[in-house]
């Protein structure tokens, strides 16, 4: 929508507004042939600013995807995230990430956390194409490997296959290197909390 279309399209919706006030029970005829005529002229501009399709679904991330009435966003594609979620909770694949009920009150504030807070480690084996000029990621990180090995086999026999693909191996840790001092519990009440 232009400038021009916006400014119009305001001016025919406060006439409108104006009208809708001034109705009353003795409003005459010719008054309501001007309100028709007004009705229609915006209407028309609202037909010539709306250029896309109205939206399929009440999704914002995706207003023309796939419908799926059971939603209630209408969203086939954000359903399907939702219950493959749902599915992880509760066939407990995802359990370690699962947040703590509350968090315990022996807990002191650290300003650079402590390991309980950090994310799990991860494995991923990362499925790569040459582009002639370097390595680039050509499909979803997964977490097996025999099923991005079967990828890249997929992605070989494609017709417009890459001249090399490599499978990358990622994985991150924590691993305690060195220990300076004895860590000891120390209650922060005074004298014990007596």
């Amino acid at each position: 929508m232009n400038h021009a279309q916006l400014t119009a399209l305001g001016r025919a919706l406060r006439l409108l507004g104006e009208h809708g006030e001034n109705l009353a029970a003795d409003t005459p005829d010719a008054k309501l042939h001007e309100v028709k005529a007004d009705l229609k002229r915006a209407l028309d501009l609202l037909d010539e600013t709306v250029t896309t399709a109205a939206p399929a679904t009440r999704c914002r991330e995706h207003p023309q995807g796939p419908v799926d009435e059971s939603a209630p966003d209408l969203c086939l594609l954000c359903e399907t995230r939702r219950r493959s979620a749902r599915r992880s909770e509760v066939d407990g694949a995802y359990a370690a990430y699962a947040p703590p009920a509350a968090e315990p009150a022996d807990r002191a504030p650290s300003r650079y956390g402590v390991r309980g807070d950090r994310p799990q480690p991860q494995q991923r084996w990362l499925p790569e194409l040459w582009n002639g000029r370097e390595w680039q990621l050509c499909g979803t990180p997964r977490r097996d490997r025999r099923e991005a090995e079967l990828y890249i086999s997929a992605q070989r026999r494609a017709p417009r296959a890459a001249m090399a693909y490599r499978l990358v191996h990622e994985f991150t840790d924590y691993e305690v290197v060195r220990v300076w001092g004895n860590p000891v519990r120390v209650d922060i009440e005074p004298m014990g909390g007596l």
